[in-house]
């Protein structure tokens, strides 16, 4: 692909319309490659880095839907454009509720068409498709920054809600920094007893206390040239802070009831729940500690500020639990989509987690249901779904994401966001106060 040059993926049955679209998106300075099946697709575009897929609904192998999935499985956050008929109107837009980016209804004009691509390829960000946490803004701003400080030793802060992904993050750093051969050592520093911690984290000597009727090589010289990720660095008891910060400072560590100096090559990656700074005020935790270890700080943002990323990690999830238990569960149904863009998720990716893992687990269908995913609503569920959401509905609570999703690609810059979704300022106003966006 050209550097210069937006490469588009056309999915689309009928050859003649397909020959005229390539045509004319290749007359327009795009590069085309068309598949005239789903099959040929995934097989076709996997080769490639696309800014953009245009596809038809309806295909003579799978529909538009399942391409869609395996597509963002494979390249979460690519941009795909639906082309539908007016009798997939409602699957276009529950298309658009988990990810997709517009639908345009056959037929169209050109100029019309041509300007949804150009909107599309203009507000995608040269990375979306290779984002590997996410495909919200929030989280690919935090991939990006992680990527940049990957390879630097300086000490990183990750900080968030419990059960945000901070470990996933850690991870994340410690790969693109190239250790990925080296060893990755994970350390709760609450679930630990707060007498053994030292010896855990530094290691001893034989005949160190009582008991220690050996060596012992704790994380700190375990983590080689790796990684020593401490989770929960707040909840560190104050001998242990004091002697963490003369690690940090010296570069190496002495094993209780050692007398030689061990050299440190680690890199140290912290994360927390709790406010560090607060706890400093308070006493309870070391200032020059903190500065040491805040020298970098990111803030991974809980799951429901990112609902782009709730139907990808949804999918990714009951794929990942689908092999691992040998369970035919092939994917989730619109309900449970539904479901899960609507719930907080206070435990956040670790309770989709788990909620996913046990939904595969005892579902008794081929598709995951919202009654599987929130069992203790099952009641409330069931009734939910003897009735349909009317079209009305379902288009508000579609435009309603759609303009979240513009603004927050934006920074909150509504003529920008009315630019990206194709419809002027005036008309953005009347939608987002009709929509309670509250603006």
């Amino acid at each position: 692909m050209s550097p210069d040059r937006a490469a588009i993926g056309l999915v689309e049955d009928d050859a003649v319309m397909a020959e005229s679209l390539v045509l004319r998106l290749e007359l327009e300075g795009f590069e085309a490659a068309h598949a005239a099946s789903g099959e040929e697709a995934l097989r076709r575009f996997a080769e490639r880095r696309l800014d953009l897929v245009v596809c038809d609904i309806r295909l003579p192998d799978m529909n538009g839907e399942e391409l869609f999935r395996s597509l963002q499985r494979r390249a979460p956050g690519l941009p795909v454009l639906f082309i539908t008929a007016h009798g997939e109107i409602e699957q276009a837009i529950r298309l658009i509720r988990a990810g997709a980016a517009d639908y345009l209804t056959k037929p169209f004009e050109m100029p019309d068409f041509l300007d949804r691509v150009r909107g599309l390829v203009r507000s995608a960000p040269a990375d979306e498709a290779v984002s590997v946490l996410g495909r919200s803004r929030a989280m690919r701003d935090l991939e990006d920054l992680l990527r940049r400080v990957a390879p630097l030793d300086s000490t990183l802060l990750l900080t968030g809600e419990t059960g945000t992904g901070k470990e996933v993050a850690a991870r994340f750093v410690h790969g693109a920094g190239g250790k990925s051969d080296a060893p990755f050592m994970a350390v709760n520093c609450a679930a630990i007893p707060s007498e053994l911690l030292e010896s855990e984290l530094f290691g001893h000597e034989k005949g160190a206390f009582t008991g220690a009727t050996q060596r012992h090589l704790g994380y700190a010289e375990r983590a080689g040239e790796g990684t020593l990720f401490l989770d929960e660095i707040g909840d560190l008891p104050a001998p242990v802070q004091a002697k963490l910060l003369r690690l940090l400072e010296e570069r190496r560590f002495h094993r209780v009831g050692g007398e030689r100096p061990v050299a440190f090559q680690a890199r140290i990656v912290c994360a927390t729940n709790a406010d560090l700074a607060q706890l400093v005020e308070s006493g309870d935790f070391r200032k020059d500690l903190y500065f040491r270890i805040a020298v970098i700080a990111a803030d991974v943002p809980p799951l429901r500020e990112r609902p782009e990323d709730i139907v990808l990690l949804l999918e990714r999830f009951v794929q990942d639990f689908a092999e691992l238990l040998g369970r035919t569960v092939a994917g989730v149904t619109p309900d449970a989509e539904e479901a899960a863009l609507d719930y907080a998720w206070p435990g956040n990716v670790r309770e989709l987690r788990n909620r996913v893992e046990r939904a595969v687990a005892l579902a008794v269908t081929s598709h995951v249901r919202a009654a599987d995913l929130f069992p203790e609503l099952a009641g409330r569920t069931e009734a939910a779904e003897g009735r349909l959401a009317t079209l009305a509905e379902v288009r508000d609570a579609a435009e309603r994401r759609q303009i979240q999703r513009a603004l927050e690609r934006t920074g909150g810059q509504v003529a920008k966001a009315a630019g990206l979704l194709g419809i002027s300022r005036t008309t953005f106003w009347e939608k987002a106060r009709r929509l309670g966006l509250g603006l």
